[in-house]
């Protein structure tokens, strides 16, 4: 699967209504830790269907950031059913990423 940019126009279709975990990915052009992490998210969207990449762009989208907290970036929120179900801020491991997206 693809990674999809999320907005505040698609956030109720694409992640509250998401029938699949639903990893997020808030970032920034500017911010050197968000582009060390974006291949990681990347190849995790390319590597399983079991669950929906989507990413945050904070500048884009401040009402998101601020609706989920975000005061560092990257920030990595994984929902299931419309709710927050982990969270992590800063460059994570693969293995880290996906032990957040089991369970």
């Amino acid at each position: 699967m693809s990674v999809t940019v999320i907005t505040k126009n698609n956030f109720d279709e694409e992640v509250m209504k998401s029938d699949k975990p639903v990893l997020l990915d808030f970032w920034a052009s500017w911010c050197g830790p968000c582009k060390m992490l974006s291949p990681v998210v990347d190849e995790i969207a390319g590597e399983t269907d079991a669950v929906k990449v989507g990413k945050v762009n904070v500048d884009d989208e401040p009402e998101l950031a601020q609706q989920f907290g975000v005061m560092s970036i990257p920030t990595l929120v994984v929902m299931r059913n419309g709710k927050v179900v982990k969270q992590s801020v800063g460059v994570q491991p693969k293995e880290a990423i996906l032990g957040m997206l089991e369970g």
